[in-house]
């Protein structure tokens, strides 16, 4: 395995909106290579617990790695989707997850995350299951139009899963770059001059072989749910679907009555369980130092 590299997106941000204390109990989702979960025990004074958490075993290694000897982090393998079963005390003063795919992930040409260098279609975080070069090898055709006009926004997706299935009928599609150069010359040229055109369809197979859409709004509502009182829970998205999860789960937590407005008082005794904080975004100057932070959004919700 490659060193595990990890450049954190919105570190200091994410963790000051937690308001780490000193004998807190933390959960860090998506903990990649610690950037987040090391900040978070620097704040708490290497007192009270953080959990660390992550689906990829490469993440894994490396997290066991760096935080051996260190009585305040316990190292999890898991998705934050099965956080209530994994953690079944809630309980938590903070909670974050970042759902960007790793600098790791995507630097490591054998992981097939990247259109960038040529390998093995894989994608998969979790290194178990079906690969992304299953999926555009078995799946019918509208079935991957589907999951490229669903996870992805692409507005090309009828000609890029035409192409998958003609290009299949001569030869398998096997690597990164023979899945990016067909679906470049499957779309308009004036497509290909907005940026690489590969980019929103492997969003989509990345999305498709890990389920990271799938249930994210009611991932993120049972995360809510062991929070403590006043708790926090800080999420970092990166495009449009993930924001649009986030905002949903936002928006039945801050909820209140909602009694008829003729009604001239409330019978529903329904009041908002979560206050949302102000977005925020990265810097220039982070920016400028990492690109990939260009989309991110952080959004923190706070449990009344």
């Amino acid at each position: 395995m490659n060193e595990f590299r990890h450049v954190t997106v919105l570190l200091r941000e994410t963790v000051s909106a937690l308001r780490p204390r000193p004998g807190g109990h933390y959960l860090d989702g998506t903990a990649g290579g610690g950037g987040h979960t090391g900040l978070l025990l620097e704040k708490i004074q290497h007192t009270g617990r953080i959990e660390a958490l992550d689906r990829d075993p490469d993440a894994i290694a490396a997290l066991k790695k760096r935080f051996a000897g260190e009585p305040a982090v316990t190292v999890t393998q898991g998705n934050f989707f099965q956080a209530a079963r994994l953690f079944p005390h809630p309980g938590f003063h903070g909670i974050l997850l970042d759902l960007g795919v790793s600098s790791h992930q995507l630097d490591t040409p054998e992981r097939g995350f990247s259109f960038h260098t040529s390998a093995p279609l894989d994608m998969r975080m979790e290194q178990d299951g079906p690969t992304a070069r299953d999926l555009v090898n078995t799946l019918d055709e509208p079935s991957l139009r589907r999951i490229l006009r669903d996870y992805a926004q692409e507005k090309y997706a009828p000609q890029i899963a035409r192409a998958m299935v003609a290009q299949r009928s001569a030869a398998p599609i096997e690597t990164t770059t023979q899945l990016a150069d067909l679906i470049a010359a499957a779309v308009p040229a004036a497509y290909r001059r907005e940026g690489h055109p590969a980019r929103k369809t492997f969003m989509a197979l990345r999305y498709a072989c890990n389920g990271e859409l799938d249930g994210l709004e009611e991932a993120l509502l049972s995360l809510f749910n062991l929070l403590q009182p006043e708790g926090r829970l800080a999420v970092i998205t990166f495009n449009s679907l993930e924001d649009a999860a986030m905002k949903r789960a936002a928006r039945q937590l801050t909820a209140g009555c909602t009694c008829p407005p003729e009604f001239p008082v409330c019978v529903c005794g329904k009041s908002p369980r979560a206050h949302s904080l102000k977005p925020v975004f990265p810097s220039p100057e982070e920016i400028e130092r990492n690109p990939r932070a260009r989309s991110a959004k952080l959004r923190v919700l706070e449990r009344r």
